[in-house]
């Protein structure tokens, strides 16, 4: 009997490979090269490869363009990637008449995977960051908080699971603020939670140069210094704005599904590799788990289906998958489609290098999409 043939499977990776938010895009190929390092390129007798697009910012129309162009005149079988909650929104629609599923390596609106079946994410909802941040608040005695967010999806997820679980928990939200994506001049919102008399502030803002500003802001107007606690989800104290932002942000609390500074044999690995993949150790955060993960999903997807091009097939082989992450257990629920995981809260603190981290100080475990039903 003669061996079949090898065939190609091609992977369609879209995000910000260039412009602001560029270290992002670096962290999906640090990823996914971090995953090929560790586990090789073949599943069976095919072998991955992966073509990359460029998206440097959220664009709808330009993200569509970019799957179908991927689809059509590239031939991959798979797409993944997409950092922008909008951009996820308007490829979902192109899924199932291409018969291609696609693979989430950011975009955190829980709604993005009721777009389409064929959407599996292997990356966090703001929901399931955000909520447990109440119950840290409550915790510290934190009863008056303002919510500060950008003005889509992702910060409207945010800002409703904080507020929800906070004020259920006896808290008081005394202000919401939403900001245009593009705001990057925030003292007078600064100004506007210190007169508030809030004793906390929950923020939210897609990681990139706008929080080095946010958490810089906080600091120049005094909040810091007037007791207003600083409370986010992990994007605000991403590991590549740690040097940059250095003492301005320590003892800052946040909670998230991943930090670099992971104690696990399974993460010291994925570093290791990223790390290689990436060049600067020090640009290395959270996107690129989502993506090494996605690839794991990935080439489940591809042994289920034997390589064929079979969405529905890929998508309920991994619905239930259950695995050991860099960042701890991780199972990709079967109605959300999204990663049920430990939630960390994390403060930022000083290494005996002088260098800062996120520390991992308490774990909220099997946190499912909390956004799902909403």
């Amino acid at each position: 009997m003669t061996p079949a043939a090898a065939d190609t499977i091609r992977v369609g990776v879209i995000g910000p490979f260039s412009g602001p938010y560029a270290n992002q895009g670096k962290n999906f190929q640090a990823g996914v090269d971090a995953w090929f390092a560790l586990n090789g390129r073949n599943v069976g007798d095919d072998e991955i490869e992966v073509v990359y697009r460029d998206l440097p910012a959220a664009d709808p129309a330009r993200a569509r363009a970019l799957a179908q162009e991927l689809v059509v005149s590239d031939g991959v079988q798979y797409l993944a990637g997409v950092y922008f909650t909008p951009d996820a929104l308007a490829i979902a629609p192109l899924l199932e008449e291409a018969d291609t599923p696609l693979v989430i390596f950011n975009a955190a609106t829980s709604a993005i995977t009721k777009q389409s079946p064929l959407i599996v994410r292997t990356s966090f909802t703001l929901p399931q960051t955000s909520a447990p941040m109440a119950e840290v608040a409550r915790q510290r005695g934190l009863s008056r908080v303002v919510t500060v967010v950008s003005d889509y999806g992702p910060g409207a997820d945010a800002e409703k699971a904080f507020s929800t679980a906070f004020e259920a928990a006896g808290g008081q939200v005394v202000e919401k603020i939403r900001m245009p994506l593009a705001t990057n001049d925030f003292s007078p919102i600064m100004q506007r939670v210190r007169a508030s008399g809030a004793d906390a502030l929950f923020a939210f803002l897609p990681s990139g140069p706008s929080t080095l500003a946010f958490a810089r802001a906080y600091n120049d107007n005094g909040l810091k210094e007037a007791g207003v606690t600083f409370l986010a989800p992990g994007d605000l104290t991403q590991e590549s704005d740690l040097p940059a932002l250095g003492a301005s942000v320590e003892g800052f609390l946040t909670t998230f599904h991943y930090s670099v500074a992971h104690d696990s044999p399974e993460n010291k690995a994925f570093v290791d590799a990223a790390r290689s993949a990436i060049g600067d150790p020090k640009l290395l955060t959270f996107p690129a788990v989502g993506a090494f993960d996605g690839m794991r999903v990935i080439a489940a997807m591809i042994e289920a289906t034997g390589g064929e091009q079979d969405a529905a097939a890929a998508v309920e082989a991994v619905k239930g998958m259950s695995f050991e992450s860099p960042r701890g257990p991780v199972t990709i629920d079967a109605e959300t489609r999204s990663p049920t995981q430990t939630i960390y809260l994390r403060e930022v603190a000083k290494a005996e290098d002088g260098t800062f981290f996120n520390r991992e100080i308490q774990s909220f475990e099997k946190t499912p999409d909390l956004g799902w039903q909403n």
